[in-house]
């Protein structure tokens, strides 16, 4: 039979999508890329917000068309099955199996009984420690999931309430997995959980991201590693030291500090601060001179006033971040926010996501701009479509999420290969070298 993939949402969920993947292709299931060509069509949902929801379901009902013609089996797991099973069993019977995140141990017994193929249901009892998969991610880099649920209980958010609290991975497993993919080729390694900052507490009754990132760094062949995503109140002075003095980590810091007043950041049950966050920023910036601090809002939050609005504004103005999400507040179903009376009107929310848009736009030009002149490490991964500039990537850019470097050279240079460049140009979010 012939397997097509569908992966939504978050990085984590990739993983996961990639250990599947795995799984069939060490049954000897052909992996396909085009879903005309699938017998089975398996798609990996998110369930974290409403257009996360909206963005499943399409796929669920596109995917569907697929069995009118060559698709026997339409397979749908992940977040949005965890929330909302029995209401998808009712509302789309086209599909043949439903899989929670909940029930992944069983996922593989789950499907073979679907396509009648019983030779090895009893083999993989045990989804985290599926060491099969197939990175989809280039040849590049891969992500490395280190933790996997989370414990912080925002008000806001329903990850708790899908995957459970956070569960770290054995640092070994962690390390053993990544000099399996440094050995694969893979230069960047990007680490990934909920709360990265968090990792190990669960485990080992402390945090261990530091000692973890000392033992990756080990590996002699890898190039780069990073983490996603740190919270303010758990980036400690030895995080902060091991960073700027290990050259094979990215002096990239993901900051989700979602609001700065604090009267939002107690509603939304978050551990820290308008003070502490402040503080945090000042002196990231002074210990790592050439850091870079990505961030993400979140605007509207129910009972978020006027003057709260403007304080995020003014700080997001000063602080000047190098890259910035922002989210208006999407009412959760099963979240403590969900019962707040003082919920905002969505066009008011829309205003202010606007707004902070807008500011960050006029922001990311001018530090940009700051960047001409400068010379920079970039991580070759692909040309233009004339062929004529390189398309890479410097410490500063997340894949697939921050900007790109283009690199105008008369060097015969290979994909994967490190090299220097000048920043002589930008172009919206992206630098221009020579």
């Amino acid at each position: 039979m012939k397997i097509g993939f569908v992966s939504l949402g978050c990085s984590k969920n990739l993983v996961d999508t990639e250990k599947t993947i795995g799984i069939f292709k060490a049954n000897n299931y052909q992996i396909v890329n085009n879903p005309e060509e699938a017998d089975v069509i398996v798609i990996n949902t998110c369930g974290f917000i409403e257009s996360a929801k909206e963005e499943a379901i399409n796929t669920i009902l596109e995917m569907a068309e697929y069995k009118k013609s060559k698709c026997k089996y339409l397979i749908v797991m992940g977040c949005l099955v965890e929330r909302y099973k029995d209401e998808l069993i009712k509302a789309i019977p086209e599909v043949d199996l439903f899989i929670k995140y909940s029930e992944y141990n069983t996922l593989w017994e789950q499907i073979e009984n679907l396509l009648k193929d019983n030779k090895n249901i009893n083999k993989y009892k045990d989804f985290d420690k599926v060491k099969e998969r197939v990175v989809s991610t280039g040849e590049n880099f891969a992500y490395l999931k280190i933790a996997d649920g989370c414990s912080n209980r925002c008000t806001y958010c329903a990850i708790p309430y899908i995957r459970g609290p956070q569960v770290s991975r054995k640092i070994e497993d962690i390390v053993e997995e990544a000099n399996k993919l440094v050995k694969e080729g893979y230069k960047e390694l990007i680490l990934i959980a909920q709360d990265t900052t968090k990792y190990g507490t669960d485990l080992y009754g402390k945090p261990k991201l530091v000692e973890l990132l000392n033992e990756i760094c080990k590996i002699k062949e890898l190039k780069w590693v990073r983490f996603l995503y740190a919270y303010p109140e758990t980036i400690t002075d030895d995080l902060i030291k091991t960073v700027r003095d290990n050259d094979k980590i990215c002096n990239y810091f993901d900051i989700p500090i979602q609001h700065i007043s604090d009267s939002v950041l107690k509603r939304m049950n978050r551990q820290s601060n308008g003070t502490s966050i402040r503080k945090l920023i000042k002196k990231l910036r002074k210990e790592i001179p050439d850091v870079v601090i990505r961030t993400t809002v979140m605007v509207g939050f129910p009972g978020e006033t006027k003057e709260d609005f403007e304080e995020l504004y003014n700080f997001l103005k000063e602080a000047k971040f190098d890259k910035l999400g922002c989210f208006a507040y999407s009412k959760e179903d099963g979240t403590p926010a969900y019962r707040i009376k003082e919920q905002i009107h969505p066009m008011t929310k829309k205003s202010r996501y606007n707004k902070i848009m807008s500011l960050q736009q006029e922001i990311s030009k001018e530090n940009l701009e700051n960047q001409i002149g400068r010379k920079i490490e970039i991580l070759i991964e692909g040309k233009s479509f004339d062929g004529k500039t390189y398309v890479g990537r410097s410490y500063m850019d997340v894949p697939e999420i921050d900007g790109i470097v283009y690199l105008n050279t008369y060097k015969n240079l290979q994909l994967g290969e490190f090299t220097d460049g000048m920043v002589i140009d930008i172009s919206n979010y992206d630098l221009i070298c020579k």
